[in-house]
C-alpha cells in the first residue's frame, strides 16, 4: 500500500472516530506500528491531525474553536443536532456529553430556551455560557488533555447524584447487535454513569459509525431510548436497529 493511501485511511479513521490508537491502525493496514507512527508524525507536521501518546486525535476534537473549520462531516452533525433539539422541552434538566456532535447540539440550542444543563465537556460548557437562559453546571474530575472531557472516579461519583430528563451522548462505535463501544476503558465507565444518570438517553451518531465496534462495551442498543442520525428514519441502513426497542429519529 502506498504511503498516500495509508495516510488517507489514517485521516479518515481519525476524523470519523475522533481518536485512534496506533496499534489498531497498524492492524487494520497490516503494517508495522513504526510505519503508522511515522505516518502520524508526518500528518501532525502537516497539521492534519494531532499526534498523542499511542495514537492520534482529530483537530476538531482536540481544539475548541468557534470557527468549526476542522470538524469532520459538520453538515451531518448539524442535521443531527437540529433533530435532537426538537426533543428538548423548556425548563428541562439535561446532560450533554463530549465530542463534536454534542458540541454542535450545544451551539444550536435556541437563545430563548430555558434549561439546566450538566456537562462533563469543557468545550460544551464554554459554548453553553453563550446561552443566556441556560444554567450550566460542569461535572468535574480528571480532565483528558485529548478530548477536554472529565472522567474517572470523581466524575462517576458526581454523575451518580443525578437523574436528568435527557442525556445526549456520543459514541465512537455502534452496532445493532453488539451495542455501543469505545477503545478506552475509562471513557466507557464514564459513559455508563452518564446513561445511568438519565431518565432517557439519546445517542447522537453520524451514519458512518453504524455497524462498527471496538474492544470495550458501553451498553446494549436497547439501553438507549432514542438514536438520532442524519439519515431519514426509514433509511435502509437503520433497519438493523428497528427491532432493538429504540426510537429512531
Amino acid at each position: 500500500m502506498l504511503k498516500e493511501e495509508r495516510q488517507r485511511i489514517i485521516l479518515n479513521e481519525v476524523e470519523l472516530h475522533n481518536k485512534v490508537l496506533l496499534t489498531d491502525i497498524a492492524e487494520q493496514l497490516a503494517v508495522s506500528i513504526d510505519t503508522v507512527r511515522r505516518d502520524v508524525k508526518e500528518l501532525d507536521g502537516e497539521q492534519k491531525l494531532r499526534k498523542v501518546h499511542g495514537g492520534a486525535v482529530s483537530l476538531g476534537f482536540a481544539n475548541y474553536s468557534p470557527s468549526r473549520a476542522n470538524v469532520y462531516a459538520l453538515d451531518k452533525k448539524t442535521t443531527i443536532a437540529e433533530k435532537a433539539i426538537k426533543l428538548i422541552k423548556a425548563n428541562s434538566v439535561i446532560l450533554i456529553d463530549g465530542g463534536t456532535t454534542c458540541l454542535e447540539l450545544a451551539r444550536l440550542l435556541p437563545q430563548h430556551l430555558h434549561l439546566t444543563c450538566f456537562t462533563l465537556s469543557l468545550p460544551v460548557a464554554m459554548e453553553l455560557l453563550n446561552k443566556p437562559n441556560v444554567d450550566t453546571i460542569f461535572i468535574g474530575g480528571n480532565l483528558s488533555k485529548d478530548s477536554q472531557i472529565s472522567y474517572g472516579a470523581n466524575t462517576i461519583n458526581n454523575l451518580s447524584q443525578l437523574k436528568v430528563d435527557w442525556a445526549f451522548i456520543g459514541t465512537g462505535y455502534v452496532d445493532a447487535a453488539f451495542g455501543l463501544t469505545e477503545f478506552d476503558w475509562d471513557i466507557v465507565q464514564t459513559k455508563k454513569a452518564v446513561i445511568k444518570a438519565a431518565k432517557k438517553s439519546v445517542l447522537l451518531c453520524i451514519s458512518e459509525k453504524l455497524s462498527s465496534q471496538h474492544r470495550y462495551k458501553t451498553c446494549d442498543v436497547r439501553q438507549i431510548h432514542t438514536m438520532v442520525t442524519e439519515l431519514p428514519a426509514d433509511h435502509r441502513d437503520l433497519n438493523p436497529f428497528k427491532n432493538q426497542e429504540i426510537t429512531i429519529v
